[in-house]
Formats: structure tokens, C-alpha cells, sequence
């Protein structure tokens, strides 16, 4: 047999003797998926937080009557290398807060003295005469002292908005109990006793405030700053015992329940037509919601109103001793409450977490969180949240919370029963067909979120989750 091997042969087609599956697909019938998102996360924190029904769309909490001695974090504003204390935020000062003269607090604030510092500076020595108050602009500065048996102990870690030495201010005598050590380069702001003096001299209305701010009925206090049940223990015989009530705040703070929503909007000719296998109007609606839901679990974090980042108590903020996220600061951050139920963060973080610990040789415990394994640390489940930020410098934050009502920890904040409620705390109204026929629906949720007491949430800060190199 004789096969042409010519060029014009092997370029000629060979003939379908078949139908080719290109045709044969306009008669198949396609097998398709729901519409899928990618925005779609485990969103943890709806799923943990307990939800308290909210009548009124108002949640009140109700504490013991606290004194405030001014515990907050301190701003700063930069025009180019130069930087200044903004004059109310002085007031964040404990023998300041309250005090409204603004003219005065402008005085206080020309007379804070920039000083720039390197890492591995140290700013103050351990048993030196104590100067004046420093007010970290920027940086990390470590709070070391001697222990019992004369080895090096750290005291504290603090960072940007933080101070120390206030004490310096009115008491003449005063001396530094710790050597204060730069850990980074940044800039502070300091102002020294004299200057303080100064300012105090030429204004008696400062004067009197400083003075009713040292007769504040500290004996009557306890540790958390809230006032005294007077009570007898040990006692024999009959002795006279004190009388006391529970004395509450008079102007206990008020979550309003906020609200997300959207207007969704359906033609007709699809919500018709275009049904099978998926009904268009539902998964228009689930993916809408899911969206919805995502952005009500961002808030819960960082709204400025509520969100958790923001309202956490400032004695409850911490920083890591060394940047990284070690065991020895979990467990910092754990002791600072009593029944830490959950810790959050970003999922990078629980990555830089894992590698601090294996680099140790320690390994997380794993919990049955609702029939999944998730990593834990004493006990306490580390669950992933990417709502929590991540900073340019590429860091984050831990969160440690306490939850529940009962348990005075935290809450979430909802309301059910909604007209055409959907979901419990969420509604689709239908808004009716405009004359482009197309359907409307406003789907709404509403939210908040509270925290009993201070010690219910704990956030470690500044805490580096990227990969140092060997």
C-alpha cells in the first residue's frame, strides 16, 4: 500500500464523522455552583460573642461609682521634625483631668521640651533625682529595675502615648525606681518640675485644682478605683460594726444599637426568567447579607464609637517585651483578667504567634471549638479574625476577652423581632418595583457592642508579625 506523505496531503482535514461536543453542549444542560465569594471569612466573633437582646435599641451598663484620675493615652501633632503636645490632652494627666483652662494647659504644653533619643539610649538612670514628666511621642521605650536578689527585673514596657515620671512634678524628693532604656529610636517630650513650678505660680486656678486633686478621698478606693464597701472581719464581742451602701456612677455610659444596610435591587425579567437551578432574588439576598455580615463583625472592632480596639480600657493595653508575639506575653496579657474566654487576631498574627512558639520548642494545645479543632494557649482557643488591622510598620494587635453578661465580660448588642425580620437582628423590607421594573429590598441590621468592666478586654499592642532574619 502506497501512503502520500506529500505536504499538500498532511494539510488536509480530516473529515467529522461525528457531532463534536462544542455543538453537543448548546442541548446539555450545564451543572452550575451558587455564586461564590471570596469576602466570605469565619467570622468568629458573631459566632462567640453572646448576644443580648437590646429593647429600646439602648444598653445602659451600671457600675460602682469609680474615681477617674486620668489614665489615658496622650496625643501629639508633627510639623515636620518638630513635635507638640495638643495642650487638652494634657488633661489625660492625673493631677490634670478636669482642669479646663485652656490658656494654662497652652502655657504647660510650649514648655514641654522635645528630645529626640536612639535605640539603646538610656533616658533615665535608677536612683537619679527624677526631673519632670516624659511623654512618649513616638518608640518603645523598657522600664527595668533590681530584683530581691540583685538581678535585672523589667517593669514595664511602654510606647507611643504612654508617660512616666508624673510623680516628679510635685514631689521635690522624688527619684527614678527604674532605668528607663530605649528599645527603638523615636522622640519624647518632657517637662520638668521647675517649669511645672513656674506655670503653677502664675496660675492660681492651677494651683487649686492640683490641691483638690491631692485631697481626693484615695483611702476610700480599691484597687480597681471604685469606691469602698466599709466592712469588719476578725472581729470579737460586740463590736460596732460600719455602716456602708454600694455607691453607683451617675452617668453610667449608653451603647445605642448602630446599623448597617443596603438597598438591593432586582429586575424583574431575571427575578422571572432567570431562575433555574438558583433562585436569582435568594442568592442576590444571601451574598448581600453575607456582605452585611462581614462589615457588622469590622465594626465590632474598629468603630471609634464601640468597636473593641477602641473602647478597651487604657490599663488594659499592653505591649510586647520584645515586638514578636512570645509566650511569656500571652501570658501577660492572659493574667490581666480572670476567665479570659477567647483571644483574637489577625490570621498573620497566629502565624507569627506559631513561630515564637516553635522556635521555643512549645507547641499550642488545640480545642473543640463547635466541632473544630482550633489552636489554643493555656487552654484559652486563638481564634483568627482579619478584621483586626495591620499597620504599615507590620504590626497588629491581640485581643483577650471575657464574655458574657453573667460573667461581667463582653456582649454583643442586637435587637430581634424586627418587622419582616429574615434573620434574628436583621430584616428585608420589600420597597416595591419602580417604573424600570425593577425590585428593591432594604436589608438592615443593627449592632453593638459592650464592655462591663474594663478588665473584661485586654489588647496587646504593637505586636510584629513579620519574619525576623537569622
Amino acid at each position: 500500500m502506497t501512503v502520500d506523505s506529500s505536504p499538500e496531503a498532511q494539510l488536509e482535514p480530516t473529515q467529522q464523522t461525528s457531532l463534536g461536543t462544542a455543538a453537543a453542549r448548546n442541548l446539555a444542560t450545564t451543572t452550575k455552583s451558587a455564586p461564590q465569594m471570596q469576602e466570605i471569612t469565619s467570622r468568629w466573633l458573631l459566632k462567640t460573642l453572646p448576644w443580648v437582646e437590646t429593647k429600646g435599641g439602648t444598653y445602659r451598663v451600671n457600675r460602682r461609682l469609680t474615681y477617674t484620675v486620668g489614665d489615658g493615652r496622650i496625643e501629639f501633632v508633627q510639623d515636620g521634625a518638630t513635635v507638640r503636645v495638643i495642650p487638652r490632652e494634657l488633661g489625660e494627666l492625673a493631677m490634670l483631668r478636669g482642669f479646663e483652662d485652656e490658656q494654662v494647659l497652652v502655657t504647660l504644653a510650649d514648655r514641654c521640651v522635645q528630645r529626640d533619643f536612639r535605640a539603646g539610649e538610656v533616658l533615665v538612670e535608677r536612683g537619679t533625682p527624677a526631673q519632670g514628666i516624659h511623654l512618649i511621642a513616638h518608640g518603645r521605650i523598657s522600664q527595668t529595675s533590681v530584683g530581691k536578689y540583685g538581678d535585672e527585673v523589667a517593669v514595664a514596657v511602654l510606647a507611643d502615648g504612654d508617660r512616666f515620671g508624673e510623680n516628679a512634678l510635685l514631689d521635690a524628693d522624688a527619684t527614678a525606681d527604674y532605668t528607663a532604656t530605649a528599645e527603638t529610636s523615636g522622640t519624647l517630650l518632657t517637662l520638668s518640675r521647675a517649669d511645672f513650678a513656674a506655670v503653677l505660680d502664675a496660675a492660681p486656678n492651677l494651683r487649686a485644682h492640683v490641691e483638690r486633686f491631692g485631697s481626693l478621698p484615695h483611702q476610700r478606693q480599691n484597687k480597681h478605683g471604685e469606691a469602698e464597701i466599709a466592712m469588719s472581719a476578725g472581729h470579737t464581742g460586740e463590736a460596732a460594726l460600719p455602716g456602708t451602701f454600694v455607691d453607683y456612677e451617675l452617668k453610667p455610659r449608653e451603647y445605642e444599637l448602630s446599623i448597617a444596610q443596603t438597598v438591593l435591587r432586582v429586575h424583574t425579567r431575571v427575578a422571572d426568567l432567570y431562575n433555574g437551578p438558583h433562585n436569582q432574588t435568594e442568592e442576590q439576598l444571601r451574598l448581600t447579607i453575607e456582605a452585611l455580615r462581614e462589615r457588622q463583625e469590622y465594626e465590632l472592632i474598629n468603630n471609634r464609637e464601640f468597636g473593641l480596639l477602641h473602647n478597651a480600657d487604657f490599663k488594659q493595653r499592653i505591649q510586647t517585651h520584645s515586638g514578636p508575639p512570645t509566650p511569656d506575653d500571652m501570658d501577660e496579657l492572659l493574667c490581666r483578667r480572670r476567665g479570659t474566654k477567647f483571644f483574637f487576631a489577625h490570621p498573620k498574627t497566629i502565624a507569627a504567634i506559631g513561630r515564637e512558639f516553635n522556635a521555643r520548642g512549645l507547641y499550642p494545645d488545640h480545642v473543640d471549638l463547635g466541632g473544630q479543632q482550633v489552636p489554643a494557649w493555656r487552654g484559652v482557643p486563638i481564634l483568627p479574625c482579619s478584621k483586626i488591622p495591620i499597620s504599615k510598620e507590620n504590626t497588629s494587635s491581640i485581643l483577650a476577652m471575657r464574655t458574657g453578661e453573667d460573667n461581667q465580660g463582653v456582649i454583643g448588642l442586637h435587637q430581634t423581632g424586627l418587622p419582616e425580620e429574615y434573620e434574628p437582628g436583621l430584616s428585608v423590607r420589600f420597597m416595591g418595583i419602580s417604573e424600570q421594573a425593577i425590585i428593591s429590598y432594604l436589608v438592615t441590621t443593627y449592632y453593638s457592642a459592650a464592655i462591663l468592666v474594663p478588665d473584661a478586654l485586654g489588647v496587646m499592642e504593637n505586636v510584629q508579625i513579620g519574619r525576623r532574619r537569622d
